[in-house]
């Protein structure tokens, strides 16, 4: 259960800046970051939780505002490209520095009492926040400039602040679900953020919908569920049937398994028009 309230977060971080066309993989390397910095001063230094979420909060719209100058506007390959060489460079950091635990891990993090209903608290949060933005102008002038930028700039939307705002958010999230990671597993192995992590990261964001935050709830639990259900036999195979499933809901089903025509659908059913599915 730790794991899914991890990758909901880790899902809308991606989620946030696609929503201008931008497949923003710092995340992953700011998930590192905040949960090696973490972890080290919560064992070593004795740090008290809550100032290690707000010092990491900090230290990651640093990260994400310090970038997003140079990567606000970007196409999405030159985002990508940033993305994916920051994820290898911190790997690369972590596996040599050995006050982290090199390439063996990081082990024995203090336990926090009720993490697990603090992360689901913070996933709450967290989507509310979402859930405005998607719903407000900002969330309007994202997909205008998802769709045309041409247009976007012609209707006086400045995609460089826009672009550069998500992208700190998102950074922000990343860096929350990397202190949960920290003290829920309470070990850390920089395996964990590699390639593999993006991979199913883009899963989550395809497979269940890239045009609503719902889509990302629906696809972790689904895709979490996978190594449950099957037998373990194929379960081992877990990373050849995501990767199969992204290639197919993308040829079959652009949009992902949740879109909005299908909210919107949804909606006009319900008896008193919630105004939570949209």
């Amino acid at each position: 259960m730790g794991f899914t309230a991890i990758y909901i977060l880790m899902g809308w971080a991606l989620y946030l800046p696609y929503k201008v066309g931008q497949l923003h993989f710092l995340i992953v390397a700011c998930m590192a970051i905040s949960a090696y910095l973490s972890g080290y001063a919560a064992k070593v230094w004795g740090c008290p939780f809550l100032l290690i979420l707000f010092s990491g909060i900090l230290l990651n719209v640093i990260i994400g505002y310090t970038f997003s100058l140079a990567i606000g506007e970007a196409p999405c390959f030159t985002v990508v490209i940033v993305g994916l060489t920051s994820v290898f460079i911190i790997k690369t950091i972590i596996e040599n520095w050995k006050i982290l635990g090199g390439t063996i891990g990081f082990f024995h993090i203090p336990a926090i009492e009720n993490i697990l209903f603090i992360s689901y608290f913070l996933v709450m949060v967290i989507g509310f926040f979402i859930y405005k933005i998607d719903h407000s102008c900002l969330g309007r002038a994202a997909s205008v400039a998802f769709t045309d930028r041409e247009v976007a700039v012609t209707l006086g939307i400045n995609i460089k602040k826009l672009g550069m705002l998500f992208q700190i958010i998102s950074c922000i999230i990343a860096g929350i679900a990397g202190i949960l990671d920290a003290f829920l597993v309470r070990s850390l192995s920089p395996e964990f953020f590699t390639f593999n992590m993006i991979g199913y990261l883009m899963c989550i964001l395809f497979v269940g919908g890239y045009t609503t935050m719902w889509g990302t709830i629906i696809s972790t639990f689904f895709l979490q569920a996978i190594p449950l259900i099957f037998p373990s036999s194929i379960a081992s195979w877990r990373q050849v049937i995501y990767g199969g499933l992204l290639v197919i809901i993308i040829l079959l089903r652009p949009e992902g398994l949740i879109t909005r025509r299908l909210l919107w659908s949804l909606k006009s059913k319900l008896p008193r028009n919630s105004k939570w599915i949209s």
